[in-house]
């Protein structure tokens, strides 16, 4: 499968956040987008999930793709469990999800409702959410926002296992995150919203 961005323009009132965005993708590979806040890396990734329309240019492949999703905000049932949380949108079983959370998580922490799980906690579910979802393409926006350092390792090296073979793209503010996953950047520039290598 293949995913190619052609020259995505998209603006706001008079700001322009994205100027002719291309690039592509194929199984397998990966892509971190990096740029300072405001620069396009949000609606890039809203535009590939179909929640946005760009101004000028297309995405093709997109329509064969399943999404997986992490958004900024973590998007959980607060009065549910993270074994609830991953169940409603999976839908595998209650002892694979279980194994699959206690792999970032503490054992403890996965009856609670996630509402009385700190806020790094709270990502990790949304993390294994998103990579046991069956989905071809990966999109994940300040994944790592919010872990410490060494938790952010054990996390990534667990995304990184879970996500092989598929299409993802992530937006950081952390270069070392995609060193750390071992992925091309691309820098858009906030001034334009056009892309740097």
């Amino acid at each position: 499968m293949k995913l190619e961005i052609c020259n995505l323009k998209k603006k706001y009132e008079k700001k322009t956040v994205l100027d002719g965005v291309s690039f592509t993708l194929e199984d397998g590979e990966g892509l971190c987008l990096m740029g300072s806040s405001g620069c396009g890396k949000t609606t890039l990734l809203r535009i590939l999930m179909r929640l946005e329309k760009p101004d000028e240019g297309a995405v093709y492949g997109i329509e064969k793709l399943r999404i997986s999703a992490v958004f900024q905000e973590d998007r959980l049932f607060d009065d549910l469990s993270a074994i609830k949380n991953v169940w409603l949108v999976c839908g595998s079983s209650e002892e694979s999800i279980r194994h699959e959370l206690s792999e970032i998580l503490p054992a403890e922490s996965l009856d609670q409702p996630v509402c009385q799980l700190s806020g790094g906690m709270r990502r990790r579910v949304s993390l294994v959410r998103a990579a046991m979802k069956k989905s071809d393409l990966i999109l994940m926006d300040e994944p790592f926002a919010g872990l410490d350092e060494e938790t952010k390792r054990t996390v990534i090296e667990y995304m990184k296992k879970k996500i092989k073979g598929k299409m993802f793209l992530f937006s950081t503010h952390q270069e070392e995150d995609a060193h750390l996953f071992g992925t091309k950047i691309l820098r858009l520039a906030a001034e334009h919203g056009s892309v740097k290598k």
